[in-house]
């Protein structure tokens, strides 16, 4: 009736041209199916995962920002790829290698201020060519003097919403700011950035000090690593040691840079919080000392005076002056409540380690070190003022020496050489592991094994703790015993050589005898022998009776019933099971095996001590 070009419609709301044949049923609802609501076809990776990330070239368009400062920008916003579920549907069937973002987070960073600095950065920097190129001087001056910059202040707050926050991610903050501190003055990076590192990092240590916040030291190849309390958080972090510092060239500085550019923001947040919670002034000061006596004395110049009172307070031998002085008067002693659903066994165990660390916090209260020219003076003086104790060195060695070698009132003199020439009585001569072993343990370990010349016994890492089946080394079960008053259970030297000369002694006689006793036993078994095919005894003999032994029938009994429950459990459930015993069978078998390795050890080494022994009296 319409005519030819008139659409007809179809059973299932689709048209169609009456010139246009319809095919099969399965045909009608294929074509149905590929067009919706207005006609408009479903196209592939639109929808679901394929939509919730960017590839970093897309994101990087959208930002209109460089490499580099788009890779600035991510770190400073703390925002970072991320690898999706399905690879291949996200990056629309392609197995290529892509970076990733969430799109949520690229549209986050739209509205950073920061991003506006950048462009500002990149104006600035193009005037300041075209300037140079151009001669014109006081265009350059000009625009150095406005040279745009930027804060991260706001972006502090925003990824740390509270000071706890900010205090559990100082782990990474302090390993890097204390790595930048060591850094020789070469252009691989700012010299204002090392200067800042190293202020933030020694007004950290001093807060340390002033806190008694330290709980492990432990001297690895990497480095020197600490742990430490702060605002009932533990924070470790690793300080490098002083040594001339080669820069590798696979690392890339300016991402290194980034992320201490945001951390030396963070710990100076974190610096003036904790200096106020202890009632210190910030930027420290020393007590006792007037700007005046900072200043060198005439006529002995060592350096400007901000870099004295930096180098006074590098030192870490005074002590911090504080906003108000604290009064012991007005100190009260806090009432202690029972924590809820806490039982009595527990707040026993709470008190009792909450008096063991008030113990280790004054362990080497009472001591006076001095630290000879060979040893690390800052690790030392650090750990010793952490406890309560005092510390010097020689007034050529450092500023902020506090007494001289001569004082009759030191008790230690850490030393790291052979032997010593002149030794004054009554002070112990010991190597510098002691401090750190003494502080791990919680008590000040015996002298003797730390005498100048003396083997070192092995430095145990306190960040390890053994589990039941766990291998413990000799040096640790003695360790232990100390730690709960026992003496531990070693044999003395001079024993020692005993049993070995009457081994020695004894050797040869004991082979003879046993040559000896075994003929004897070969006759007894051949007489035995021909007396049994002789006479064989018939005899009878009065029952006795069996006494049952109890604890081993439980045992049976035990072992039975597991068993039996093994036998009753589902596959699933018995294929973990079987996971579970072979990894403590596996953990058994490398405790064993480090057993042997250390009997085979201590075999070698008294071998080569009796071989020493025989060489001398030869």
């Amino acid at each position: 009736v319409l005519g030819a070009t008139t659409r007809t419609c179809l059973g299932d709301g689709a048209y169609r041209s009456p010139h246009v044949s319809v095919g099969s049923d399965d045909e009608k609802r294929g074509f149905s199916a590929s067009v919706v609501m207005g006609g408009l076809e479903k196209k592939k990776y639109e929808r679901g995962s394929a939509t919730n990330y960017i590839t970093r070239n897309k994101a990087r368009k959208k930002l209109q920002l460089s490499l580099p400062d788009f890779r600035r920008l991510c770190i400073l916003k703390g925002i970072y790829p991320h690898e999706p579920k399905h690879k291949k549907k996200v990056n629309k069937g392609s197995t290529a290698a892509r970076t990733f973002y969430l799109l949520k987070d690229i549209k986050f960073l739209l509205h950073e201020p920061i991003v506006n600095k950048f462009r500002e950065y990149k104006v600035f920097v193009r005037k300041l060519r075209k300037a140079y190129g151009k001669s014109e001087w006081n265009s350059v001056e000009r625009l150095k003097d406005n040279k745009p910059g930027y804060r991260l202040d706001h972006i502090v707050k925003e990824r740390y919403p509270t000071f706890i926050d900010a205090v559990r991610d100082l782990d990474d903050a302090l390993s890097m700011c204390f790595l930048f501190s060591t850094f020789p003055r070469t252009g691989k990076c700012h010299v204002q950035t090392i200067q800042l590192c190293r202020r933030l990092t020694v007004e950290f240590l001093n807060y340390v000090i002033a806190a008694r916040a330290l709980r492990k030291v432990f001297l690895s190849i990497k480095g020197i690593y600490y742990q430490a309390e702060v605002m009932g958080q533990l924070v470790t972090w690793i300080t490098p040691y002083a040594f001339s510092h080669n820069h590798p060239t696979d690392v890339d500085y300016r991402v290194m840079a980034t992320f201490t550019e945001f951390y030396t923001t963070l710990l100076g947040f974190v610096n003036f919080r904790l200096y106020q919670s202890l009632n210190l002034h910030y930027p420290p000061k020393i007590e006792g000392q007037a700007a005046v006596e900072l200043k060198p004395e005439e006529g002995e110049p060592y350096a400007l005076d901000s870099e004295s009172y930096m180098e006074k307070l590098s030192a870490l031998s005074a002590s911090l002056a504080r906003v108000v002085a604290p009064n012991p008067e007005d100190e009260a002693e806090v009432d202690e409540f029972p924590v809820e659903g806490e039982s009595t066994e527990q707040e026993e165990a709470r008190q009792k380690e909450q008096e063991a660390l008030e113990k280790q916090k004054k362990l080497f209260e009472g001591l006076r070190f001095f630290l000879n020219r060979e040893v690390p003076r800052e690790p030392l003086a650090f750990v010793i003022r952490c406890f309560g104790g005092e510390v010097s060195w020689d007034k050529s060695l450092c500023i902020g020496a506090t007494y001289d070698v001569k004082d009759p009132t030191i008790t230690h003199q850490i030393v790291d050489r052979p032997n010593i020439k002149e030794q004054v009585i009554g002070r112990y001569y010991i190597q510098p592991q002691w401090v750190f072993d003494s502080v791990n343990a919680r008590l000040c370990l015996p002298v003797a094994d730390y005498f100048v010349g003396v083997m070192l016994p092995p430095h145990l890492s306190p960040f390890v703790t053994e589990k039941d089946g766990d291998y413990i080394p000799p040096e640790k079960m003695k360790l232990l015993a100390l730690q709960r008053g026992e003496e531990p259970g070693e044999e003395s030297e001079e024993e020692e050589e005993e049993e070995e000369d009457d081994e020695d002694a004894s050797g040869g006689s004991e082979v003879e005898e046993d040559s000896d006793k075994e003929d004897e036993g070969r006759l007894k078994k051949m007489e035995a022998q021909r007396s049994q095919s002789k006479n064989l005894p018939v005899k009878v003999t009065a029952g006795k009776v069996l006494k049952e032994d109890k604890q081993r029938l439980a045992q049976e009994q035990q072992s039975e019933e597991k068993r039996l429950a093994i036998m009753m459990m589902k596959k699933r459930e018995k294929y973990l099971y079987q996971k579970i015993m072979f990894g403590k069978k596996r953990k058994i078998r490398e405790a064993n095996k480090l057993a042997e390795k250390r009997k085979a050890h201590d075999a070698a080494v008294k071998l080569e001590k009796k071989k020493n022994k025989k060489a001398r009296r030869e």
